[in-house]
């Protein structure tokens, strides 16, 4: 890709999408932006709540956070998925009136939903506090929502960095307000609010862009429509809720049975993991939309495309893992103070599960784009009955660590099932001589970047400098094996 430095090529080259490659360059860059920015600021903000409040508090507040994610599918319903990809099969406008209606089947969805969530509340828990803080957090939820269903159809255009504004100042006001209560008003209930606030602040402006830069908005109440949507995308409403069994139900067993101080250690280490899912975001929403668009065109550039997927998530998810066990000690007591020491092997287990999510989501992004929701959704059942399983037998005698340990192992189950799937119903030939060679070059890579972040005068360095240097190294490394395997991978 050849770059214009000039006002106008600059301004084509992150704002316009001229060719597939500058259009994947430029959805990543403002991804990136976003994603990053959006993540890190909510992390700082929770390891604040977590240093100011304390483990305990915390606890509940993430056991809040977990129980509300646990049902978001039911006013989420994958509606954004499905928008994303059925606004960018062509160039050609949608039909208005099919927006305008999911518009008003999000609202019922969001009735629906947050009587489920008012209902079981008085169910998971018998304290008053976290039960207000549920109900509060609820109303933000719902109310992010709605936003996601706007930015499908910014993705639907690859206009990706309208995406990116409008998350950033979503998360600025978040922090904002919550740094603004923890220091004034110190209480899990109080920052709550803050979160309710910023949500509803942050919608207002979506809807201002949006009718200003895609089209006008209106409310249409087409039952045709709703069942259209609802036929479409009930296997993956159906997926994200098994799919919300990996991240939510271990803290909600866990808070049930009332271990909230092991849910706030558990989940201080769970944030930072979070945050190690930055890269595998980007490349998969740079690269869905790409993906949908070549399944009905051109299976040659469809295979082209998932290939570069897949040796991506391959080329970043060993070095996490690797990285993340050698310096977890150091990431904890970055972050936070002493007594969540816990934390330290928790997220040793966890990074483990990051690896496995990275392999994976090619498969999952794949079957989307091929419309095999249904073998999503059964391959999200299988890896959450044998999680709430492993849950159940881990956690009463391990805690934290029965419940990561459970989490690891169903996310192996999904990755293996997924790769047999993809070979079955879609048109990708997976090259595993090709995904070998780049798991070796990066397995290589990572083993000198062990060496070098294990050595005291790098492991004892600033965090941040530690990763900067481990990375430094091991993209150098993988980058030079690969131009010297260049022949072998061209034969292959």
């Amino acid at each position: 890709m050849n770059f214009d430095f000039s006002f106008s090529g600059i301004k084509a080259l992150f704002f316009d999408n001229v060719t597939i490659k500058q259009t994947i360059f430029k959805n990543t860059f403002w991804l990136a932006i976003g994603t990053t920015v959006s993540k890190l600021l909510n992390l700082f903000l929770l390891v604040y709540v977590a240093r100011i409040l304390g483990a305990t508090e915390y606890g509940k507040f993430s056991f809040a956070l977990a129980f509300i994610s646990f049902f978001v599918i039911f006013h989420d319903f994958g509606l954004p998925t499905l928008v994303t990809r059925e606004y960018s099969k062509n160039e050609e406008e949608k039909d208005r009136g099919e927006f305008y209606s999911i518009i008003s089947l999000k609202i019922l969805l969001s009735i629906a939903a947050f009587t489920i969530i008012l209902v079981s509340s008085f169910f998971i828990t018998t304290d008053p506090q976290i039960r207000n803080v549920i109900l509060i957090l609820t109303l933000f939820s719902i109310l992010n929502g709605f936003s996601s269903v706007f930015y499908a159809v910014f993705q639907a255009r690859q206009k990706m960095e309208y995406q990116t504004w409008l998350e950033v100042l979503q998360y600025l006001l978040i922090s904002g307000f919550g740094i603004f209560v923890l220091f004034r008003f110190p209480s899990v209930e109080n920052l709550s609010y803050g979160y309710l606030a910023a949500g509803l602040i942050s919608l207002i402006f979506v809807l201002i862009f949006f009718n200003k830069k895609i089209f006008n908005l209106r409310i249409s109440w087409q039952s045709s429509v709703w069942r259209k949507f609802l036929i479409m995308s009930w296997p993956l409403a159906l997926t994200g809720l098994f799919g919300a069994v990996y991240n939510y139900i271990d803290s909600i067993m866990m808070g049930f049975w009332g271990m909230i101080t092991e849910t706030g250690w558990y989940n201080a280490a769970y944030r930072i993991i979070f945050v190690t899912y930055i890269p595998m975001g980007l490349i998969s929403g740079s690269f869905y939309p790409a993906l949908s668009n070549f399944f009905k065109t051109s299976i040659e550039k469809l295979q082209k495309v998932w290939d570069y997927q897949m040796e991506s998530m391959i080329l970043f998810s060993l070095p996490l893992m690797v990285g993340g066990i050698v310096l977890a000690p150091r990431i904890i007591y970055s972050f936070y103070p002493l007594d969540f020491t816990p934390s330290i092997l928790a997220f040793q287990i966890l990074i483990l599960s990051t690896g496995l999510l990275f392999l994976y989501r090619p498969f999952f992004d794949i079957m989307i784009a091929a419309n095999q929701q249904k073998n999503t959704f059964w391959v999200t059942v299988s890896g959450a009955v044998i999680n709430i399983l492993l849950n159940l037998i881990l956690i009463p005698k391990y805690k934290l660590y029965g419940a990561a340990f459970a989490t690891v192992i169903a996310y192996l189950l999904i990755l293996l099932i997924s790769v047999w799937l993809t070979s079955k119903f879609t048109p990708i030939r997976i090259s595993y001589l090709k995904l070998l060679l780049v798991l070796v070059l990066a397995g290589l890579s990572s083993i000198l970047m062990y060496f070098l972040i294990s050595q005291p005068v790098v492991y004892n360095l600033n965090i941040f400098i530690s990763v900067a240097a481990g990375a430094l190294i091991y993209f150098v490394s993988f980058f030079i094996l690969k131009r010297i395997t260049r022949p072998i991978y061209e034969k292959i």
